[in-house]
């Protein structure tokens, strides 16, 4: 990495501008613009994920700081907010939607050989959503409730590092389970899914696709046990059982057998019941499959906390899913340049150097190294000791 960069023109260089200007080039993104480019627009709104920024008025002051070094940054002019904010709002949002799938591809090979933390060899998927609240007055268009509006992120993890596999933005009324009709289902892997998900008809066509689904079964849901396996209730295991759906129309959506599980969870004292369509793992595997689910709310949890996706620089549509997929571009691009360039640490410290750093002309490892060193303390000969009696 040439050290004469500055840190942020090292970061961007991991982003695949081909790609991007091919997705520019579909979605007609800088036709007729005569200043800030949809690159320069992309460059903008990632300093302002990176370094943590509250508003555009706020990007425009810290960018325009350095003006000798915006070149460098890859801007050819100082960047205004009323310019940032008429992209934001006019400029189609999958042109940044289809960069991110691509880093999404980019940071699954990466990540194919992580630990998956259960006894499996196929891929594993969890799939979940999270809202984000907004105000029904400034986000009309995303009328949820009487009294607010919100959107949902519906994501597709990849248990194996926790790298996004399928993202969608929508309103937040959309139920869960229709993302189901969205997802390309691999065949041999596993999807793990809360109740929220629990449609028969649409786990069924995950079982005719040849994939497995662990899910929670419902508190009345009626099933009528065909035989039972033997049970290691010493490890919580407390019935493992082969079942069939009672009623006539769930039975209709799902006319195959399902295998059903009853968990005692020895930690927390929970009761659980899981349906599956797989019949070969052993049943602490399957309890031990729905347990990595978790690792999506702590992925909503950490955007959340560590990315700008629940106050937005704009109020349309268009510019809240630019700035969505911004974000979530942004955290794949600072997990594919933490696995190959092998950095220390957590992603969580590697945005916290990088919040403070990007202006400097250092390699991107140097950033993270831990400066040893310590101020030599030099007495003062005219100092006077206050507690010399």
């Amino acid at each position: 990495m040439n050290a004469g960069k500055l840190l942020f023109a090292q970061l961007m260089d991991f982003v695949p501008w081909t790609s991007f200007a091919r997705s520019v080039a579909r979605y007609g993104g800088d036709r007729r613009v005569r200043s800030l480019t949809s690159t320069e627009q992309y460059r903008a709104m990632a300093f302002a994920q990176l370094t943590y920024r509250e508003s555009l008025r706020d990007i425009e002051a810290c960018l325009n700081t350095q003006p000798n070094k915006l070149y460098a940054m890859g801007f050819r002019a100082p960047v205004r907010r009323s310019t940032l904010a008429d992209a934001n709002q006019l400029r189609d949002w999958r042109i940044y939607a289809e960069l991110a799938e691509r880093l999404m591809a980019q940071a699954r090979r990466l990540y194919a050989s992580e630990s998956l933390g259960v006894d499996l060899d196929a891929a594993a998927y969890a799939l979940d959503s999270t809202t984000i609240d907004l105000c029904l007055s400034l986000f009309p268009s995303a009328h949820f409730r009487s009294t607010k509006s919100a959107i949902k992120v519906h994501t597709l993890l990849d248990l194996r590092g926790s790298i996004p596999a399928f993202i969608r933005v929508t309103s937040g009324d959309r139920h869960d389970v229709n993302m189901l009709d969205e997802i390309l289902i691999e065949p041999g892997a596993y999807y793990v899914m809360d109740r929220g998900y629990l449609d028969f008809f649409r786990l069924h066509r995950i079982h005719l696709a040849g994939a497995f689904f662990v899910t929670r079964a419902r508190s009345d849901q009626r099933l009528r046990r065909v035989y039972s396996r033997p049970a290691d209730k010493p490890s919580g295991i407390m019935a493992d059982q082969i079942v069939s759906l009672e009623v006539f129309r769930t039975h209709r959506d799902y006319p195959s057998h399902l295998r059903r599980i009853r968990f005692h969870d020895p930690e927390t004292g929970k009761r659980l019941v899981f349906l599956t369509n797989q019949f070969t793992l052993p049943a602490k595997t399957i309890c031990a499959l729905y347990k990595s689910r978790w690792r999506v709310e702590l992925f909503f949890k950490w955007i959340k906390q560590h990315l700008r996706i629940k106050a937005f620089y704009g109020t349309t549509e268009n510019a809240v899913k630019t700035q969505i997929w911004i974000a979530v571009s942004v955290y794949l691009l600072v997990a594919i340049i933490k696995k190959r360039l092998q950095l220390p640490g957590s992603l969580y410290t590697f945005l916290q150097v990088l919040s403070v750093t990007l202006f400097e002309k250092m390699p991107i490892s140097q950033a993270l190294q831990q400066a040893d060193y310590t101020t030599p303390i030099i007495p003062d000969p005219n100092q006077l000791n206050l507690f010399d009696f």
